[in-house]
């Protein structure tokens, strides 16, 4: 079933309303919606170079939006059933101790979920769940998405279609790479001592 809605996405690349697809696909799968906009986006990049940079945007809008969405989604939908459950079974204390560390590391993990093969969505849902700083939520979402989809639209207008076999197959492990050295960094900057 993943394999067909894949090709039913891909398919759309073609369509005459190509652009409005891109931004509803890049919509949904910020909060629910399996497969990401990237599908569509690499076909209509290869079959238009010179509007990488606005398919980019678009799916930058889009994504942006949807996470917005998401981010609703986690937020009034917990207050009225998870929030009861986590009642029921005696777990509010130890959600409470989980949001504090979530929105302590919360920007880390919208800006890797939203450049990584991570389910944006996931992490989107559970901003709203954990009522992560709204602005918090956006610049991360903003920079990763914009990263993620910039970086492909730069790849694609530039090499075409030999790189569309290493975007579909290998893009996920090499932005996975970068921010496992990004966090990294970071981390040994903060292990070092400053005299």
């Amino acid at each position: 079933m993943l394999r067909s809605l894949y090709d039913w996405t891909l398919g759309l690349a073609a369509h005459r309303h190509a652009a409005i697809a891109l931004f509803i696909i890049a919509f949904v799968e910020s909060s629910v919606f399996p497969i990401p906009p990237d599908v569509l986006l690499i076909p209509m990049i290869i079959a238009a170079p010179t509007r990488a940079w606005r398919y980019a945007l678009i799916c930058l809008v889009g994504s942006v939006l949807g996470g917005i969405a998401g981010y609703g989604i986690g937020y009034f939908l917990f207050e009225s059933i998870g929030q009861p459950v986590l009642q029921l079974y005696g777990y509010s204390a130890k959600f409470d101790v989980f949001r504090d560390y979530y929105n302590e590391w919360g920007a880390w993990a919208v800006f890797i979920a939203g450049i990584s093969p991570f389910p944006y969505k996931v992490i989107t849902i559970l901003s709203g769940v954990t009522a992560l700083d709204p602005a918090i939520f956006m610049v991360a979402s903003v920079l990763a998405r914009g990263l993620r989809f910039f970086i492909i639209a730069a790849l694609i207008w530039k090499f075409g279609p030999v790189i569309r076999d290493f975007i579909e197959r290998r893009l996920g492990l090499v932005f996975t790479i970068f921010v496992v050295v990004l966090v990294g960094g970071f981390a040994a900057i903060k292990l070092i001592p400053h005299g």
